[in-house]
């Protein structure tokens, strides 16, 4: 067993996985694994830049990391950022910053290389399964961008486009800096038809509709999954792995499109830090299950942070 720390930066969220990996075995035990709002993205694709309390923020997230780091012992520690260090133009104080306090360098990946580890994680323990057809379509929805893969054993195609759960927001649904609650048919269409210019820009690489097994990732994609399953909390266990059918995914994103903020925030299983983005992630699902024809997608908990996990095991 190899004592591994793995930490995936983006734009809504900066999560850590400390585990024990086995590469003959394929085994990963978590030891630790925890998420925390920190919305590195604000703002940026207005700006092109990271704001300062974003920074902040995101600083005062990487210290707890440390110490929780410390105190495991990982032996081994890959720091992965994505699509909003990667566009921003101060993106060097980022980078200085997180050397500071965690002694690596974090590596603004390109699209191409996030979508390898995304497929990685989530199908290393899917590939046995045989009630689960290939090619796989990994469908990563982060908050800025979103990473589209298919492959059987390994990665056939992959691209990654500027559609993502923050971003959508605060371009289509922001008005005089607040998110209008609910909103309009039109901001509604607006951010369908700029969803629906990145698929079409996906499939010029990806073959998005080859694939048989439609395999969903990150928080937007869970939380639907956690409003499908009717939990009292968030649980990961019940909802790895789960099944959720296009009828149901559309019901639940006409749903959030349609509440205010206190009815999306009453769902007892969502994460206040999203609240005002899940509209525009589960619609951001719901057009790409429409557009392949996926009757269901299979939701895994295991993800980007597992294939960086990996990678250095």
């Amino acid at each position: 067993m190899t004592r591994v720390a793995a930490v995936d930066c983006g734009t809504n969220s900066i999560r850590l996985l400390v585990a024990d990996a086995d590469p003959e075995t394929g085994e990963l035990v978590d030891l630790d694994r925890r998420m925390t709002i920190v919305r590195l993205g604000q703002g940026v694709d207005r700006t092109g830049r990271l704001a300062p309390e974003a920074l902040e923020r995101t600083f005062a997230a990487c210290r707890e990391y440390a110490a929780a780091i410390k105190e495991y012992g990982a032996q081994r520690l890959r720091f992965v950022a994505t699509s909003a260090s990667r566009d921003a133009e101060n993106r060097d104080e980022f980078v200085r910053g997180v050397l500071d306090i965690l002694g690596v360098e974090p590596e603004v990946i390109t699209g191409d290389q996030e979508a390898e580890f995304s497929f990685t994680g989530a199908t290393k323990e899917l590939k046995g399964r045989a009630d689960l057809a290939k090619p796989f379509l990994v469908v990563d929805i982060g908050g800025g961008s979103t990473e589209f893969v298919v492959g059987d054993d390994r990665v056939r195609a992959a691209r990654s486009v500027d559609v993502g759960c923050v971003r959508m927001t605060e371009r289509h649904l922001v008005v005089d800096g607040k998110v209008t609650d609910p909103p309009t048919a039109g901001q509604i269409a607006a951010m369908r038809a700029d969803i629906e210019a990145a698929l079409d820009l996906a499939e010029r690489t990806v073959p998005l509709r080859e694939a048989h097994t439609l395999v969903g990732l990150a928080g937007s994609v869970t939380t639907v999954a956690a409003i499908a399953l009717g939990l009292e909390a968030y649980d990961s266990t019940k909802i790895h792995h789960a099944r959720i059918g296009l009828d149901r995914v559309r019901s639940i994103s006409d749903d959030l499109l349609r509440a205010t903020h206190e009815q999306r925030a009453a769902h007892p299983a969502m994460h206040p830090g999203r609240v005002d983005v899940i509209a525009a992630g589960a619609l951001v699902l719901l057009a790409i299950m429409e557009r392949i024809g996926a009757e269901e997608v299979v939701v895994s908990e295991h993800d980007i942070l597992d294939g960086i996990a990996w990678s250095i095991a």
